[in-house]
């Protein structure tokens, strides 16, 4: 069985901060104003975000992940050009990691400005950047049903996509502080099980009666249907430090939502864990990324992170294959295996470099962008 149409996208969200300091720079509208400039940049490729501090990108339906990495890679060339032309940096990480005490401005949209009025410090907090990976579904019913499927696998990609470990000039001691910050919304964490599109409307349109969230685009699961596209979307990793690691999860992602698929399409029994086990694997692989045991989906015990990984490449082995992407990703995760996730790598910078390695790591000059 082939899969044609497995096509996918890519969000990145980014963080502009001062040159100098490190602390967020609110120059998101200065830094559009320049991206107009890059030759390799389409107009309104680069959009804003909740604050003033950020700005997002978005590949255009790639067939491969050689597209995704092209696109990725021109993106951060030529956005990380336009912010030394706003005299600030692009940064590749989950959470800033300075602080001023202020507030970054909200960004003047009016849906934005209405979750400053419902949210208040909650907003405030909100300096943390994601990558978002779309996966094309055949319609919402078949996405319903492979979205409870993955849900058990969402814990180990918060693991693999860990890049927050500082925030407000301190260690969190968490791998994925964003996880957390993102979890005090209201609808967050690990979805419900779905078993198909009509159970998903259900569930989605009695949270909006509750009058708690105010749209669908509030539902901030780490995986949900996407309401502007065919596509299932995951939504777990941080931004990643490097293209590298961004297309590896893309990878694992566009993998584990055709294996999903198929596996509805044979009718096999899901897997279906207790919404509170996921809750606790998945603050767990925030807490810890790849550096402690994290919670196997099929038995809910701890195992060591390497063996946990490795069931999950067993499980999207035939979809990596047929894809033809199976050296990519587990070269990617071998990597991310023996090297870190992007918050081992922000800690040994500071820890061998200073504040000015990490920067460097995360804001990386013109020349070591990539």
């Amino acid at each position: 069985m082939t899969t044609p149409n497995a096509t996918l996208g890519v969000e990145e969200e980014y963080l502009l901060l001062d040159r100098e300091t490190g602390l967020p720079a609110p120059r998101a509208g200065r830094v559009q104003a320049a991206a107009d400039l890059e030759p390799v940049l389409g107009r309104d490729e680069v959009d804003t975000e909740l604050l003033q501090a950020q700005v997002e990108v978005a590949t255009p339906v790639c067939g491969d992940l050689d597209d995704v990495t092209a696109h990725l890679a021109r993106f951060r060339q030529a956005v990380g050009a336009a912010a030394d032309r706003a005299d600030c940096r692009l940064a590749a990480t989950g959470g800033a990691p300075m602080s001023s005490g202020r507030a970054v401005p909200v960004t003047q949209n009016q849906r934005y400005m209405r979750m400053r009025v419902d949210a208040g410090r909650l907003v405030d907090e909100q300096l943390i950047c994601g990558m978002h990976i779309h996966v094309a579904v055949p319609d919402r019913s078949a996405g319903a049903a492979a979205l409870g499927r993955i849900r058990p696998w969402l814990p180990v990609l918060v693991a693999l996509g860990a890049n927050s470990p500082f925030w407000d000039g301190r260690d969190t001691g968490f791998a994925s502080w964003r996880t957390v910050v993102f979890g005090r919304w209201p609808v967050s964490g690990s979805p419900p099980f779905f078993a198909d599109g009509v159970e998903y409307e259900r569930r989605v349109e009695a949270l909006l009666a509750t009058g708690v969230i105010r749209d669908r685009h509030q539902l901030y699961w780490h995986a949900r249907l996407s309401e502007e596209y065919p596509t299932l979307e995951i939504r777990t990793p941080d931004v990643q430090v490097d293209v590298d690691s961004a297309v590896t999860l893309a990878g694992i992602a566009r993998a584990l939502v055709t294996t999903a698929l198929r596996a509805g399409r044979r009718g096999a029994r899901p897997l279906d864990p207790p919404s509170s086990i996921l809750y606790a694997a998945g603050w767990h692989a925030a807490r810890h990324g790849l550096d402690d045991d994290l919670v196997d989906p099929r038995h809910g015990t701890p195992a060591p992170a390497a063996d946990v990984v490795g069931a999950l490449l067993d499980h999207i082995g035939p979809a990596l294959a047929e894809l033809g992407d199976t050296e990519r990703v587990t070269g990617g995760v071998k990597r991310l295996l023996d090297q870190g996730t992007g918050a081992a790598r922000q800690r040994r910078a500071l820890a061998e470099g200073g504040l000015d390695a990490l920067l460097d790591l995360i804001a990386p000059g013109a020349a070591d962008r990539g």
